[in-house]
């Protein structure tokens, strides 16, 4: 069956029943109608010609099924607030359904772009259900600057369901930016697979009020979704302008009421009009905003008070002997005269139980302190520390975290990630990197301390140092060692000005983080899995040796054993597609994500491109086609074409072999580190001459019994063509 594209401007199915808002500014201008159904129709927005502020604003009303239904840009409308500025609507589900022979697809795209609507970026998210799914969301924000947004959904079997939040198990959920006017919803190919289609033949993605939306774990064996919709909310706002530019023009400027107020949108440019305070109705219309009658509709004074109605407001009275309180306004009181002696007791009282509480609040304060304390394995790694002198690790108190980065001062940042925010902070006169994290798995609670006591024995030049954490927070903060020049992707990305990288500094950077992932796998005690290799956790310090970071997702796990994760962590891009579908990390899922790293010092291009043709998207996959059409020199690095195309070759042959989708068929990191070592000192012996094939083939059969897994494979090297 042939793919099925819904585009429209905002296409939004109907749903049944649209609940009317109670609200009293819902006044339409004199002559038109102010409903349609049970939808109240407030101006500026109209039902028909002349009824509405701008043509922006014209809604129309038909019959469908016995329910007459509003609806703007086909998009069917729940509900209208003038207070909130914005309304709810009705949209569909994007899907995309396979078997063995057919696959049918439903994409949504909405644009709102010079339009008075934007997508509320506080009450909507980002939902994508499925199997082993990549979601992607493109948008335009502040109709000026577009971007990409991606979930990644997970689940190789039905028995990994539940009907829980929505956490990366067969549906994830993500924001969307403020100022979003444009959307459009797509699937990654490269991560769809006929292993899920028995149990989960379509995957969804949808914008959504949170709000409105629990997911079930039927989303995902049947097609109940399929042609359904949702609700999303939608703001609006009056003009391109702020409150002070639009009150410059009278005749322009919508607050027409005498007792209205203009109120800046609070989602870009533009304003609203909202009645003065003590007056309700529709700011928008000569004399719309009336006076609230506060003694009819309620008492606000005391029992004993009297209320009267004023302008905007009210006040009360009290009876002979009594006063109103100062400040108060409503509740009566005696004479001061006669509660001196009441009101002294009362302030002697008050201090008394107030020092009680604040005595009581620290205490719990330290109480709660102590239990975080402990059940991160505080007692475990406080008593190694006093056995063994030569540790060199540091347990350190909150206040002096705080103190460090002053008070994790936004301004003290130096990275963000999913697992936490890095800051710059200085311990004992020493420039520190410390890492707030933003969860723990509550499985791995008790042994986090005995992690620490191994993570901080890590002692390999290449590798960043962990210095000691603090224990006194709901979740651990952990101190590193400070490495000063940034991130590997920053400097590839020529972030740093007037930076160059040379090939044998790519080499050397290379073998560096291949070196260190290797005696994590292989001489570290337990093993360790990275977990998110990617060139933004290889840092560089001030000679340029490479330091691999940031093991918010790495496991301790038996030696030879994977390790059966609740959830994919990593980064899109970077993720191994054996262990997207069975959610098993191992050492080769580090060997795939540092394939990926080494394409990235060869062609010094993002990992994800969205204006790229679909199976282009990845660089992984666009590697893979560029060699395929023989057209590999285009992809490199313009700083090293022309540089030694021999040694390029083999780079790119090694890369080749850790994206291999096999696991079992990738090399380990040791292998791969040998193999870099090998063709770093090979590069560093040629003296910067041209490859000659008579004068390498002596060196290249003699390193051929040496290099083991990477032994000369001639059919290897001629499939990495580097068409000119």
């Amino acid at each position: 069956m042939g793919a099925i594209i819904l585009i429209t401007q905002l296409f939004l199915l109907i749903l049944p029943s649209p609940t009317k808002v109670a609200e009293s500014a819902n006044i339409a201008l004199p002559g038109c109608r102010d409903s349609c159904g049970e939808v109240s129709i407030p101006y500026p927005f109209g039902i028909g010609p002349s009824c509405s502020m701008s043509e922006a604003f014209e809604l129309s009303c038909s019959i469908t099924n016995l329910t007459t239904i509003p609806y703007r840009y086909s998009a069917v409308i729940l509900n209208i607030s003038l207070s909130l500025g914005q309304l709810r609507a009705a949209m569909p589900i994007s899907s995309k359904c396979y078997n063995s022979t057919t696959k049918l697809i439903s994409i949504w795209e909405a644009d709102l772009i010079d339009t008075p609507y934007r997508f509320n970026h506080e009450k909507n998210k980002f939902v994508v259900i499925g199997c082993n799914t990549v979601g992607y969301l493109n948008f335009t924000v502040n109709q000026n600057y577009s971007y990409f947004g991606g979930c990644v959904s997970g689940c190789d079997r039905p028995e990994s369901l539940s009907d829980v939040s929505c956490s990366g198990i067969g549906c994830c959920q993500t924001s969307i930016p403020k100022g979003t006017s444009y959307i459009r919803f797509w699937f990654d190919e490269n991560f769809l697979n006929s292993e899920v289609y028995s149990f989960s033949p379509c995957v969804h993605s949808m914008l959504t009020e949170e709000d409105g939306f629990a997911f079930n774990t039927s989303y995902i064996t049947t097609q109940q979704l399929l042609d359904q919709n949702t609700s999303i909310v939608i703001d609006w706002f009056i003009g391109n302008t702020t409150c002070d530019s639009a009150q410059t023009n009278k005749s322009y400027y919508a607050c027409k009421s005498d007792y209205s107020i203009c109120l800046n949108s609070n989602s870009g440019p533009g304003y609203l009009c909202n009645c003065s305070d003590g007056y309700e109705g529709n700011p928008y219309l000569q004399g719309g905003c009336q006076d609230i009658d506060e003694c009819t509709n309620q008492n606000p004074c005391s029992m004993d008070g009297k209320c009267h109605n004023l302008p905007g407001s009210y006040k009360c009275s009290c009876p002979f002997g009594k006063r109103i309180k100062h400040n108060d306004g409503r509740d009566c009181e005696l004479h001061l005269s006669l509660l001196i002696g009441s009101c002294a007791s009362i302030v002697a009282i008050s201090f008394l139980g107030f020092g009680t509480y604040m005595v009581h609040e620290r205490r719990k304060l330290s109480k709660l302190e102590e239990k975080y304390f402990q059940e991160y394995g505080g007692w475990t790694l406080l008593k190694k520390i006093q056995s063994d002198q030569g540790f060199g690790f540091t347990i350190f108190t909150k206040r002096q975290v705080e103190q460090a980065t002053n008070n994790f001062d936004s301004a003290n940042i130096i990275g963000r990630g999913g697992q936490g925010t890095v800051y710059r902070g200085t311990l004992r006169d020493e420039m520190v990197a410390i890492k707030k994290c933003k969860i723990v798995n509550e499985s791995k609670k008790k042994e986090f301390g005995k992690e620490m006591i191994i993570l901080s024995q890590i002692n390999h030049k290449n590798i960043v140092k962990l210095l000691g954490c603090c224990l006194e927070v709901e979740v651990p903060i952990l101190v590193y060692e400070f490495v000063q020049n940034g991130t590997l992707f920053n400097y590839i990305r020529r972030k740093n000005e007037g930076s160059h990288i040379s090939l044998s500094l790519r080499l050397m950077i290379a073998y560096e983080s291949a070196d260190a992932l290797a005696y994590l796998h292989f001489s570290a005690s337990p093993p360790i899995f990275h977990g998110d290799v990617k060139s933004a956790n290889i840092l560089l310090d001030e000679n340029y040796m490479a330091k691999v970071s940031d093991f918010g997702a790495s496991i301790l796990v038996p030696a030879d054993e994977a390790e059966l994760v609740t959830f994919v962590q990593g980064t899109c891009g970077y993720l191994d597609p054996e262990y997207l579908q069975t959610c098993q990390l191992t050492n080769k899922s580090d060997v795939y994500s540092f394939g990926v790293v080494l394409l990235e010092l060869l062609t010094g291009k993002p990992v994800i491109d969205f204006d790229a043709p679909e199976e282009e998207r990845s660089l992984s996959s666009r590697f893979l086609v560029a060699i395929k059409k023989k057209k590999m020199h285009d992809l490199l690095d313009d700083e090293i074409k022309g540089d030694d195309m021999k040694v390029i070759m083999e780079v790119a042959n090694l890369a080749k072999k850790c994206l291999n989708m096999k696991a079992e068929e990738r090399p380990t990191m040791k292998e791969i580190a040998q193999e870099l070592d090998r063709i770093r000192k090979l590069k560093q012996h040629l003296w910067g001459q041209v490859y000659n094939s008579h004068e390498m083939e002596p060196l290249l059969g003699e390193t051929s019994h040496d290099a083991g897994y990477f032994g000369r494979d001639k059919e290897a090297e001629e499939s990495i063509a580097f068409g000119r």
